[in-house]
Order: structure tokens, then C-alpha cells, then sequence
């Protein structure tokens, strides 16, 4: 576990930005192709929120995950979900010790300040809960002794669709705590081209070095939560989450941290171009993979053939936005 002596000083937009292009052009050379997914990454990372990336076999999604964690010289886990996993085998457990005769608490993997989570919904529910507290509060609980987790703190999860034989779907509590959700796709021919004979020979993952480091990523959080969000855009972020909760089409909306969530995201976006403000379009940016994939839809949208992702658009489109400076 990493922490730090001392809270850095805000980074300014210039030099975040020269940070973040760092860690970018790094998860490209894994990542080819893909600039909209890698982009969503760092949007999830600046924001200190969680990933979900929800795809298919074979397409890159732990790819991804270990690109960003090597990106970053600090504590990396990788927990491989299975259905016979204890929420122990994630959290840690406390053993007794013969020679003190005391408990000790042995730390898990989610002890790290970056945690993959391979095919996460291959674990059972219980051991899918053991993540909520990590997530949320950022501390584990274990045998009613709490233990901070390090910072910066991110989870990255895959998961493939829960049509795949063997898989659970996510409870709602728990996708609720990511603040993202994407879908990395397969890549157009030319990409795959250029992927066959560039790794065919050597995985790139095994030649990727850090560009930064858990100091300066701290010194680069604490920037972007210096970007400021104009009273309009707050309440516009409000209106977008709280519409969701009316729509006839959907059965459960999106709560209040998604809210959260989505200025946090809209922050981020805002710094990664290079602005100490959000604008519309910054929220826009975000809003369908921050809302999408927290709302429930009723069974005649799902007999329609309505998507999450199409009925957040829909909102985006009817909802006035404002147009004020956004300063």
C-alpha cells in the first residue's frame, strides 16, 4: 500500500496536461485504435472513481487495465475472479499468531492503489459485496478493525456480458459505484492489421515502463478538483440525473452519486482539454457512460429494444442546456 508523506499542491491545467498526455500516448501503444476508450480511462482515473469495462472476450479489456496500472510506477494488484472466491481472498484476513499470541490482519489484494478486477461478474454476489465498502469509503472492515486503503485508489473492472455461460450479473449497489462503463469494441481492420504485426512477435504490455507516479498523480487529482463548475452546469447535472428518475422507460434511475459522479467526470473531461472550467459539452462527454449503466429499464423498453445508452441521448437532446460562460 502507497500513501503519501504530504498532500501535493494542485497541478495546473498546463502541466496535468502534459502528465496525462504521458500516460495516454503509453496506453495507445497496447491500446491501438481506440482513443475514445483510453480517453474514458483517464476521464475515470482524474476523477477518482472506478472503471467498469464490459465487452466481449478477446477485444483488450484487461489489456487496458494493466496498460493504465503500468502507466503509473505505484502498488498494482490483479484479482482473478472465479465462483469459488471468498470475499476474504479480496479483503484479507486476520490469522493468529502463536509466538504473540495476538491476531494479526494479513492485507489482501485490494490493498493497492490500482486493482484490476478480472471478469468480475464471474465471482458470486457475496464476493462481488466484499468490494462496495472498498469502493465506496475506501477502507476495509474486517473483523470490526477498519483499515484505510492507499491513495490514489482505482478499480478497474472487466466483466463480459452476462449472456456468457458462467457469469452473475452485477448487483445494482455495485454498479452503482463505478463512475464509468465502457465497451472497448472490436477493432476495424486496419487496426487489427497493424495489432497482428506489431504484438504478434512480443506482448507490448512486457515493454511498458511508467510515465509517471503516485506523488505527481496526487499532485494531478487534487488540479482537477480545482476546476470549477458554474452554478448552471451544477444544476444541469442535477436535471440530467434526476430526469432519468421519471422516465417511464426506466424502472430505476440514477441516484444521487451518479450525480456526483458526473460533475466529478465533467471536471476531469474539462481538465484533460486543457480548461479550469466545464462547459455543456464536457458533461455531454461523459453523461452516457457515467448514467447508462446504473439504470434499470422497465420490461416494455427491453421488449422495444430501447438501450440505457439511447434513452440517456434522448435526455441529453430535450433537456435545455444552459449558456452561460461556464465560468
Amino acid at each position: 500500500m502507497t500513501t503519501t508523506s504530504s498532500r501535493p499542491a494542485p497541478m495546473s491545467v498546463r502541466e496535468l496536461a502534459a502528465v496525462t498526455g504521458r500516460i495516454t500516448d503509453n496506453v495507445q501503444r497496447v491500446i491501438a485504435g481506440k482513443p475514445e476508450a483510453v480517453r474514458l480511462a483517464l476521464v475515470t482515473l482524474l476523477s477518482e472513481g472506478h472503471l467498469l469495462v464490459e465487452d466481449v472476450p478477446g477485444v483488450g479489456k484487461t489489456s487496458l487495465a494493466k496498460a493504465l496500472a503500468r502507466s503509473i510506477d505505484c502498488a498494482v494488484s490483479r484479482i482473478q475472479f472465479t465462483p469459488d472466491l471468498m470475499p476474504s481472498d479480496i479483503t484479507g484476513v486476520s490469522i493468529y499468531n502463536r509466538e504473540t499470541s495476538e491476531f494479526e490482519f494479513r492485507p489482501g489484494p485490494i490493498f493497492a492503489n490500482v486493482v484490476i478486477g478480472d471478469e468480475i461478474n464471474r465471482g458470486s454476489p457475496k464476493t462481488q459485496s466484499a468490494l462496495l465498502e472498498c469502493m465506496e469509503e475506501r477502507q476495509v472492515t474486517v473483523d470490526g478493525m477498519t483499515y484505510p486503503l492507499g491513495d490514489p485508489f482505482l478499480v478497474v473492472a472487466t466483466q463480459n456480458p452476462v449472456e456468457m455461460e458462467g457469469t452473475y450479473a452485477l448487483p445494482e449497489a455495485q454498479r452503482d459505484r463505478f463512475t464509468a462503463r465502457i465497451s472497448i469494441g472490436y477493432p476495424d481492420p486496419a487496426a487489427e492489421l497493424a495489432m497482428v504485426d506489431g504484438h504478434a512477435a512480443a506482448d507490448p504490455l512486457s515493454r511498458l515502463s511508467a510515465v509517471s507516479d503516485t506523488r505527481e498523480m496526487s499532485s494531478v487529482l487534487a488540479g482537477v478538483r480545482e476546476v470549477h463548475v458554474a452554478p448552471d452546469l451544477r444544476r444541469y447535472a442535477v436535471e440530467l440525473s434526476s430526469a432519468t428518475r421519471r422516465m417511464p422507460e426506466v424502472r430505476l434511475g440514477a441516484s444521487p452519486r451518479a450525480t456526483l459522479h458526473l460533475v466529478r467526470a465533467a471536471r476531469a473531461q474539462a481538465a484533460l482539454a486543457g480548461r479550469e472550467y466545464v462547459v455543456p459539452d464536457d458533461l455531454h462527454a461523459v453523461a452516457v457512460p457515467v448514467l447508462a449503466h446504473r439504470l434499470v429499464l422497465s420490461p416494455e423498453s427491453l421488449n422495444a429494444r430501447r438501450t440505457a445508452p439511447d434513452l440517456v441521448r434522448a435526455l441529453i437532446a430535450r433537456i435545455p442546456v444552459p449558456h452561460g460562460p461556464g465560468r
